[in-house]
């Protein structure tokens, strides 16, 4: 596969969750319009399983490392893993998602190789083989252009929501399955593995959520988030907010979207009294279906809106949550 697309694809216990799929997404678009193959590689415990699973989507290969020390993740094995395929395969690109392992390990991979990293980037564009990353900067106050020179390969990992899972291409033959048999000499990994880490218990993972009632600052105050609640509520909805509903304390900072945020991607997001400022958009622009509910007919919310609705959003929930019910009593 010289000068394709190369995908990190991250499994945990053989599963494959929403980020996973998102990273194959970006990986076949950026080959589309480059014009190359693209394929896929799965490392640690269960990566065959996992690569079974990732053999149904159009690629021309999945790649499964296989080794003692990638049992159990570190950055010193992961990074030696990928750099051992990556000098086999020779793609021009590797992709990933912007993880908390990613983050660890990719830019000691990409140093190990003398090529340049471009993380967590929202997006990007092809002008004649030419691709330049979009990366949001200073908490989403800037928008940054960014054009990786040099030799191959490049690097880059995009905002988990940027890309859709539903959008990966899949085919009717599976991808052939190859495994490498990874050389890892003892003492080359100079990391002990503890405890993955994860978020307070107290945090919420807007990114999991498959549909998301978001509110801005047309609620007002805290007195409204008890109507939007029981919306919520009757949706099975999380509850998102704006920065400026956050920075008011009227909701937890993890309830946030946007670009010094979550980014989301849910089946509905339905935006209550969000202007829909970029920053905002960011976060929130790869959902599915967008209902927008504002009073200006002008709010740049409605021009990535799938649905809008020029209103008070007080007037509008109440109405909705009746038929919600309406709709649950009768089957």
């Amino acid at each position: 596969m010289k000068d394709g697309i190369l995908v990190f694809v991250e499994q945990n216990g053989g599963k494959l969750d929403r980020v996973a799929w998102e990273a194959l997404a970006a990986g076949q678009k950026l080959a589309a319009e480059l014009g190359c193959e693209v394929s896929c590689v799965v490392l640690g415990k269960s990566a065959a399983a996992a690569g079974q699973q990732l053999a149904s989507a159009r690629v021309a290969q999945v790649c499964v490392g296989e080794a003692e020390p990638l049992v159990s993740y570190t950055p010193d094995g992961y990074a030696l893993a990928l750099k051992e395929i990556i000098q086999t395969l020779e793609p021009a690109w590797v992709v990933f998602n912007h993880t908390y392992q990613v983050r660890d390990f990719a830019p000691k991979l990409a140093a190990s190789l003398g090529g340049g990293l471009a993380s967590d980037c929202v997006g990007y564009r092809v002008e004649n083989q030419r691709v330049t990353l979009l990366r949001q900067a200073f908490q989403g106050k800037f928008a940054c252009e960014v054009e990786l020179t040099g030799p191959a390969p490049h690097f880059v990992s995009f905002q988990a929501g940027v890309f859709r899972e539903d959008s990966v291409e899949r085919q009717s033959e599976s991808a052939p399955v190859r495994t490498f048999e990874i050389s890892i000499a003892p003492g080359q990994v100079r990391t002990r593995p503890e405890e993955p880490f994860r978020e307070a218990k107290q945090s919420v993972d807007l990114t999991q959520a498959e549909m998301i009632v978001a509110v801005g600052r047309g609620i007002k105050g805290p007195e409204g988030l008890e109507t939007v609640g029981k919306l919520a509520e009757a949706l099975g909805a999380e509850i998102a907010a704006s920065r400026p509903v956050c920075d008011n304390g009227w909701l937890p900072m993890d309830r946030q979207v946007g670009s010094s945020g979550q980014t989301v991607a849910p089946k509905l997001y339905l935006a209550l009294g969000i202007s829909g400022a970029i920053q905002h958009q960011v976060g929130m622009k790869g959902s599915h279906t967008i209902v927008a509910v504002n009073k200006d007919a002008e709010a740049p919310i409605f021009e990535v809106a799938t649905y809008g609705i020029v209103g008070d959003l007080f007037e509008v929930v109440g109405p909705l949550i009746e038929e919600i019910k309406k709709l649950k009593a009768s089957g």
